[in-house]
């Protein structure tokens, strides 16, 4: 398994180093189709400029790093989240064929948008992947389940260590409590004896 990840992660990225990267050499090109993407992204986030070449070259920047980091596989799971956040304003922009009149047109960018779906369905199952190793959620389900093991184990422990040094301790008063009386009774007796 490890030798298909290692063959399969950069054959998913290599789209998005190119794509990335051409972007980034020349971002008028595709501008223009970003606007009807941007200007409704940039109003839900404030913080994000409204400049479609601006935003056009993030996504880019963003594809060409985060596909690096995919095919090389450091953070291979957060990389692949970031890509296919970027792949869905890039399907939306690009190949919206829904609004295409041509026939031949629409046919290639559905199958242009079709390809985008495909290719955000494998980079959510990269994202998901594990390496075989057990999720972060099952591994803190794992913790809280033993750490409860745990605790219940240490109260019936305490309990019984309570348990027993309330008992030690009760019969060491008894004990005491014993001797005192004795001691008390053989001075008694002594005093009588002087009498």
């Amino acid at each position: 398994m490890a030798v298909l990840r290692k063959c399969a992660r950069p054959m998913l990225a290599s789209v998005f180093v190119t794509g990335g990267l051409h972007t980034l050499r020349d971002p008028q090109r595709v501008a223009p189709a970003a606007e009807a993407v941007t200007a409704p992204v940039a109003s839900r986030i404030p913080w994000l400029t409204e400049d479609p070449e601006r935003l056009v070259r993030i996504n880019g920047a963003v594809q060409l790093g985060a596909g690096l980091m995919l095919a090389t596989g450091r953070v291979p799971r957060v990389a692949a989240l970031a890509l296919a956040g970027t792949l869905v304003p890039t399907t939306l922009a690009g190949h919206a064929w829904w609004k295409e009149k041509d026939p031949e047109q629409r046919a290639a960018q559905r199958t242009q948008f079709i390809k985008n779906v495909s290719l955000l369905g494998g980079l959510l199952i990269a994202a998901a992947d594990t390496h075989g190793k057990p999720s972060v959620a099952y591994r803190t389900r794992t913790a809280a389940v033993t750490g409860r093991r745990a605790a219940r184990r240490t109260r019936r422990d305490a309990t019984k260590a309570l348990s027993g040094a309330a008992g030690d301790a009760a019969e060491t008063v008894r004990s005491l409590t014993e001797s005192a009386q004795n001691a008390v009774a053989r001075q008694q007796k002594a005093v009588a004896r002087r009498i």
